[in-house]
């Protein structure tokens, strides 16, 4: 059986639904069926933007379970159910809530399905469908940038592409022509032209010159549905610049420079590589387009000028490299080329990019200084030439002619060894010259202009100190030697040099020979090396330090120049025993001494500086052991006790004579004040507390007496040293009162001893407060 149904949709068409059902039979006969669907379809079609004021009406769903007797439910699920779109859960009606917007969203996917009201029971499987959003013309197109920024070169051929410029339409593009948008140019005719379809701006006129016109100001518009009647559209402004080519030749503005056309005089005096004037060439072009190159392709004054190009101002700096002088020639004619650096070949036709120019230069006059004829000056001198000898001159003259006068710098000549004629420039000299102290003398010479003291010109002198034959040759050393006893004769014991401080030519050559004086009792003979050296030999076999142990050789030393200079030099030779080898195994003390190297006065200086260290480290051991002791009582704050010693010996345990030790701990001996020591009293002493001695046994008396005689002295003596110290009495003997001292053993009259006292006297004595100061019944405890 086939069914047809529909469900209206009145924004799009009439859509046609089947529903089958079959009643064929299966193999055994029994009918088949096949399984139902309450509906099928597959999209609804909505407009956008809608306007009414009633809800809009999207479509009906509708099951073949639905009776009419509403215990069907139709239940919409899905992107805008409940919000966008509501559906009537007895009709099935569709509808639209809010204005919807296809440039947001085109479509929205829902399920629906059918309910038992009642029991909630699916009476049709859910189903998906489309709800598509239909298109209108309500988006303007938009350009992608505004403004647009471009650049093309000047006297560019028509049609050269400029830029091109996009505009969006956020319509539907595959629905009608909504979206479909055409370019025009608004502003910007005759100059421009843009493709309608792409967009593309292009030059529509030729020879379009930056120099005349740089910038320029597009407006290109996009329209919608194909450009028709009703189409939106939107515009945008494009900004196009001409960029520079080179076609413009560089141009002097005057073909002739001088002084009257800012071209500044120079004077003669300016230095060597000063700039002497600057020209500039004009170019309607800018940047590397309008780059130059200056030359001089003439002068009268060959070498004299060059000019560079100033590469920040496309200047030409016309530079000296020559000196200038106005007396010889007061102007110069240059002839200049200016060119362009970067030459568009295309451009050839507009004529040569290069012009020419003169350029007159006026020298002006300066007043200048003296000029010497040479740069320094070199005079030569002999040493023993006489005061006031004229050793050469120096010249200098004045470019314009005016008198000059020559002074030596005194600066350069401290000692005042030469002098110079003020009008001549003859230099001579004030003293005589010694080349062994001063070979060369720099010197400076000054020309001072007569009529302007301030134009002065220097020139160094250099004078050279000849030598002659002043000095005669000696012992290029110091030489001593010694001699074997078993020396043979004509051995060789030394070999000496001479020196000379004068300095010939041809060099030096020295003669040695023994004095006549000591040529026939000779004892050694002298033999000239032919090398400026000569070697010392024995005469005879053998030496004795009995007959004479130190021998004075006496060597006569001259020199091969004119006039000959000649000395007598002394080698002294001692007398040593030697082995048979020749090596010296015993000599004098003056000859071991001379050998070892050390003089007297070196050995002298040693010892003195041995005794100066010795005294040093005694002084600064003294120091220490000062530093180290301190006295008794540092200061008179210090309350410390302090026990002298004085070491008495007493008699031994034999000494019976001694006091009664007994009495020395009775605690009633004790004053009640003492008298300050370190004061004398005034007019009289005040009395004195005196102990009470128990009584004693009659043998101790001495001991008694003893104690207060002394006792009484040191009262009657209030100055008596040492102040504030402590006298002790010590015995020791057979038969003793006290017998044992140990606190422990003793006995005597400790019992009827009150020590209450002790606790009276600070906290220095509460030990002893604690050990003998408790009631009887402690201490018996």
């Amino acid at each position: 059986e086939m069914i047809f149904f529909y469900i209206y949709n009145r924004n799009s068409f009439f859509s046609l639904y089947l529903r089958l059902r079959s009643c064929g039979q299966d193999a055994n006969g029994v009918p088949l069926r096949r399984s139902k669907r309450g509906w099928m379809w597959n999209q609804f079609f909505l407009l956008e933007e809608y306007t009414g004021t009633d809800l809009q009406y999207v479509g009906k769903l509708h099951s073949d379970s639905d009776r009419g007797d509403g215990s069907v439910k139709y239940v919409l699920t899905g992107e805008g159910a409940g919000t966008l779109f509501k559906i009537d859960e007895k009709s099935g009606d569709i509808h639209a809530t809010k204005r919807l917007d296809r440039e947001e969203k085109a479509f929205y996917i829902l399920h629906a399905k059918a309910v038992n009201r009642f029991t909630n029971e699916a009476l049709e499987g859910e189903s998906e469908f489309i709800i598509k959003i239909h298109d209108i013309n309500d988006n303007e197109p938009r350009f992608t940038k505004d403004p647009y920024m471009a650049r093309v070169p000047e006297m560019s051929d028509i049609g050269t592409s400029v830029i091109q410029v996009t505009a969006i339409d956020a319509d539907d593009a595959t629905y009608g022509n909504s979206a479909k948008v055409v370019y025009s140019i608004l502003e910007g005719q005759p100059y421009f032209s843009v493709d309608p379809e792409t967009g593309l701006i292009k030059t529509a006129l030729p020879g379009m010159d930056r120099e005349v016109k740089e910038n320029y100001q597009v407006v290109i518009q996009a329209k919608d549905m194909a450009g028709q009647m009703g189409g939106l559209s939107g515009t945008t402004t494009v900004s196009i610049t001409l960029s520079d080519v080179n076609d413009n030749p560089p141009r002097f503005t005057k073909s002739e420079y001088t002084h009257e056309n800012h071209l500044s005089v120079v004077p003669e005096s300016i230095e060597l590589g000063s700039a002497v004037g600057v020209i500039r060439a004009m170019d309607a072009d800018i940047g590397q387009n309008a780059e130059m190159d200056y030359r001089i392709i003439g002068s009268d004054g060959p070498g004299m000028f060059e000019i560079t190009t100033n590469r920040s101002t496309q200047e030409g700096v016309i530079l000296l490299r020559k000196p200038l002088d106005y007396e010889r020639k007061r102007q110069y004619s240059l002839r200049v080329q200016v060119e362009n650096v970067h030459i568009n070949p295309r451009f050839y036709s507009k004529g040569p990019f290069r012009d020419e120019a003169t350029i007159k230069i006026i020298v002006e006059d300066v007043d200048e200084p003296p000029v010497f004829e040479r740069a320094s000056y070199v005079m030569e001198v002999k040493e023993d030439a006489p005061k006031n000898t004229a050793i050469g001159s120096v010249s200098a003259s004045d470019p314009d002619d005016k008198t000059a006068s020559y002074t030596i710098d005194r600066r350069t000549d401290m000692d005042r060894v030469f002098n110079i004629h003020a009008g001549n420039g003859s230099v001579f000299i004030l003293r005589e010259l010694d080349r062994e102290e001063n070979a060369w003398h720099n010197i400076t010479v000054i020309a001072t202009e007569f009529t302007n003291p301030r134009q002065i010109s220097r020139v160094p002198v250099y004078v050279r100190v000849l030598d002659v034959n002043d000095n005669p040759p000696t012992f290029a050393n110091n030489y001593e030697t010694f001699v074997c006893e078993n020396a043979k004769a004509n051995q060789v014991i030394r070999t000496v040099g001479a020196t000379d401080p004068d300095a010939p030519l041809g060099g030096h050559r020295f003669f040695f020979s023994l004095a006549q004086e000591a040529a026939g009792k000779a004892n050694f003979s002298v033999r000239d090396n032919k090398n400026n050296t000569a070697s010392i030999l024995t005469r005879r076999n053998s030496y004795s330090t009995l007959q004479k142990s130190v021998y004075h050789v006496p060597v006569v030393i001259s020199d091969g120049e004119f006039p000959m200079q000649s000395s007598t030099n002394t080698l002294t030779i001692r007398v040593c025993t030697c082995d048979r080898e020749g090596n010296m195994k015993a000599c004098n003390a003056e000859a071991l001494t001379a050998r070892a190297g050390l003089s007297t006065g070196a050995l002298v200086a040693i010892l003195l500086c041995v005794i100066i260290l010795l005294m040093i480290v005694v002084l600064f051991a003294a120091l220490r052991r000062q530093r180290k002791k301190e006295p008794l009582i540092i200061s008179k704050e210090d309350v410390r006790d302090n026990v002298v010693s004085y070491n008495d010996e007493g008699g031994g345990e034999e000494d019976t004579q001694a006091f009664d030790i007994g009495t020395l701990r009775n605690p009633e001996a004790i004053e009640d004040s003492k008298q300050r020591r370190d004061i004398v009293p005034e007019a009289f002493y005040p009395p004195i507390r005196r102990p009470v001695l128990p009584p004693t046994r009659d043998n101790n008396g001495d001991v008694r007496d003893f104690i207060n005689q002394r006792l009484q002295d040191n009262d009657s003596d209030p100055t008596a040293p040492p102040y504030d110290s402590l006298a002790t009495y010590a015995y020791e003997g057979n038969g003793s009162v006290a017998e044992s001292l140990s606190s422990l053993e003793s006995v005597t009259t400790e019992s009827d001893q009150d020590y209450n006292y002790l606790s009276e006297w600070g906290p220095r004595f509460k030990k002893l407060a604690d050990l003998y100061g408790g009631d009887d019944s402690d201490r018996d405890s």
